[in-house]
């Protein structure tokens, strides 16, 4: 389960808030971004994961879907599923048909899909790097760096439109090498939602084994 949530979101420590002077430019264009997701009910999104490392040379692409709806969140990626309904977390294995279920704590887990926009607000400094452009769309680039030095993780790089503020990426940079790039294919604001979204119902998962580590 913690090696699925680091490939899904940003392995992290948030501690205390960020103390040293932050880049105005990076933190008006952050602080719009975040509004902009913070103002839907929820989002649906088809996302493209790049794993490299040059040491290795190693270049892997799987893609993925998630939903968010405040707290909650529901991610399906490479056979694996991860259900959370902002109180219980069911991890899914589809390979072993075994679903693991834990309590979902913000402040014990890793970073999850649900906190991504409003991450550089504890615990990170945050730089404005440059405006680039693709496929003839603009847009800014910033960088992230934790404020923990004990931290595995020692840069995100966020890139997000000029005219909309959405994400287009980020990119997460690891002191072991590796680097994880999410790039955002689809994306589908305010979809519809229900009772059973965020809640693991057992009967669609036929033989499921479920194992209980509450």
């Amino acid at each position: 389960m913690k090696k699925i949530l680091s490939v899904l979101t940003l392995s992290v420590s948030l501690l205390s808030a960020a103390t040293a002077q932050q880049d105005p430019k990076a933190g008006k264009i952050l602080d719009q971004m975040s509004a902009k997701y913070q103002g839907l009910k929820g989002f649906k999104a088809n996302f493209t994961q790049t794993l490299e490392n040059d040491a290795a040379k190693l270049k892997e692409n799987i893609t993925g879907d998630i939903t968010v709806s405040g707290q909650k969140f529901r991610v399906k990626l490479n056979g694996q599923e991860i259900i959370n309904n902002g109180q219980t977390m069911w991890t899914y294995m589809k390979a072993e048909n075994e679903v693991n279920i834990s309590d979902f704590d913000p402040d014990e887990q890793e970073v999850s899909p649900a906190q991504i926009y409003t991450l550089y607000k504890k615990g990170y400094k945050y730089t404005y790097v440059q405006e680039t452009k693709e496929a003839g769309v603009a847009y800014d680039v910033i960088d992230l760096s934790p404020e923990n030095k004990d931290n595995p993780v020692f840069k995100v790089r966020v890139t997000v439109s000029k005219v909309d503020k959405s994400v287009k990426s980020w990119k997460m940079f690891k002191k072991n090498g590796n680097r994880y790039t999410y790039t955002i294919r689809k994306f589908q604001p305010n979809p519809p939602l229900d009772a059973t979204t965020f809640n693991f119902d057992k009967t669609k998962y036929k033989g499921v084994k479920v194992i209980d580590l509450r």
